[in-house]
């Protein structure tokens, strides 16, 4: 059984294990998620009013070397734009348009106009977080999906204690939240992925409300914008949760690693939306969970990190060929972390940021980059908060947004790739972890969920 409470109170319906300051310790023998969710309640509180679950740092020096639900970012379809150079500036930060999203396009405008030095003599960057409509229940480990409508698609995770098969949409013109179709069996800590015909694959997750073992479900549905309904597709070889997942460029989509039972997997699938199959893979040279899944530009996923039982935090990487369908070991991350966040730059480098690990399993604030054309990470400049749990989404003009997560969970910050530096913005109207942040059409960002209120506000 695991017994790490950082990632009981976010991912982990099991044991909870947490380091109280001045050395007091706090254990959650959690048989079920009601009691799980006491645990996260109590700690968003405590972080919320400054009280700090873990007093210790990134153990891997200045500088040194981070979904969800869900796993990393991979990049989008190669060749869009990701913004135009320029743009409107507003408030002290400099915008570029929205454009066609892409990973391979032209690199938006490398930032702005800094804002002034605060009391502090931080330099923070003026982007602005403002309320916009609630969700019509509360969450946390769910996933959002940008449809190709410009809505978003909001489904599963916990705190969704009346009918949790309930999904709904967002709609950026209005603002609002309402009810769509209901999905045909309760999930968190699953994986939704935008497929290539406009529908959503959303695989596997844990059963929040039933009371056999193991809770991991291996069912997957397919979501029709068109109708607003959910039906059932194949199912996965095996039950997973915490896995990730990531459309290839043939239109399958790469299951990887995740938890079952008490068993970190090594197994990898692929979903062809032609058939509604899965199918096995090749298998990772090792089992993991809360690991970050990228698509780089030649058509391979960059697998990095994650969690193993025994080692604990990987620093080991590895690249998935979909021609070949294996995967191989490519260089080591600086430090191993879990529950980081990667990000696909415009430069073709790949960001990660945060996340716990090191040997101490410590919150980090490190951060590092992977260079494809090298196969080599190297460290980047580090957050100015310790964070998992949190967001990271690549902005039109090129910078990548942290946004909550434990540590500090209502800050947020800016990655700023041609400086290699975090410098502070805006302040979230809610602490938040386990949220979702979805960049919408109009380059605006939208954070949903990680509280027990079912807020939702944007960053502009």
């Amino acid at each position: 059984m695991r017994s790490r409470g950082h990632y009981v109170a976010v991912m982990r319906p099991r044991n909870c294990l947490r380091q109280i300051p001045h050395g007091a310790t706090m254990v959650c023998m959690a048989a079920r998620l009601r009691i799980v969710f006491s645990c996260l309640l109590l700690v968003c509180s405590c972080e919320a009013h400054g009280l700090r679950i873990s007093t210790t740092h990134d153990v891997g020096g200045a500088g040194g070397a981070t979904m969800l639900a869900t796993g990393g970012t991979g990049a989008r379809a190669a060749g869009g734009t990701i913004g135009t150079t320029g743009g409107a500036t507003s408030s002290g930060k400099t915008t570029g348009s929205a454009g066609t999203m892409g990973s391979a396009g032209a690199a938006a405008s490398s930032g702005g106009a800094t804002g002034s030095a605060g009391a502090t003599g931080t330099t923070m960057l003026q982007g602005v977080f403002v309320a916009t409509g609630s969700m019509t229940v509360a969450r946390s480990g769910h996933t959002a999906t940008l449809l190709p409508n410009g809505k978003v698609l909001i489904v599963g995770g916990i705190y969704v204690t009346s009918d949790p098969t309930r999904a709904e949409l967002y709609d950026p013109a209005a603002g609002t939240f309402a009810a769509t179709g209901k999905m045909t069996t309760t999930r968190a800590f699953h994986t939704a992925t935008l497929l290539g015909n406009g529908k959503v694959l959303i695989a596997g997750g844990t059963d929040v409300t039933d009371s056999r073992y193991p809770y991991e479900r291996s069912s997957a549905e397919l979501y029709d914008q068109a109708t607003g309904t959910f039906t059932a597709t194949g199912s996965m070889t095996t039950g997973r949760e915490i896995h990730t997942a990531t459309l290839l460029a043939d239109g399958k989509v790469l299951i990887a690693g995740g938890y079952l039972g008490i068993t970190d997997l090594a197994s990898a699938e692929l979903y062809n939306p032609a058939t509604g199959t899965f199918t096995a893979t090749g298998s990772m040279s090792k089992g993991s969970e809360a690991h970050t899944a990228t698509l780089l530009p030649n058509g391979e996923v960059l697998i990095a990190g994650g969690f193993f039982s025994g080692p604990g935090a990987l620093a080991r990487v590895e690249l998935y060929d979909p021609a070949a369908k294996t995967f191989t070991a490519t260089g080591s991350m600086t430090v191993g972390r879990d529950l980081a966040r990667a990000t696909f730059l415009p430069s073709g480098k790949v960001l990660i940021a945060g996340g716990v690990g090191g040997e101490t399993m410590s919150y980090l604030t490190s951060a590092e980059l992977y260079d494809p054309a090298v196969g080599t990470f190297a460290a980047t400049g580090s957050m100015s908060e310790s964070r998992w749990g949190h967001t990271a989404t690549l902005l039109p003009d090129g910078n990548v947004l942290m946004a909550g997560g434990y540590g500090d969970p209502g800050s947020a910050e800016l990655y700023d790739p041609a400086a290699g530096t975090f410098t502070a913005t805006g302040r979230m109207t809610a602490t938040r972890s386990g949220h979702t942040a979805t960049l919408l059409p109009n380059g605006k960002v939208l954070i949903a969920g990680g509280d027990a209120s079912g807020t939702a506000e944007l960053y502009e």
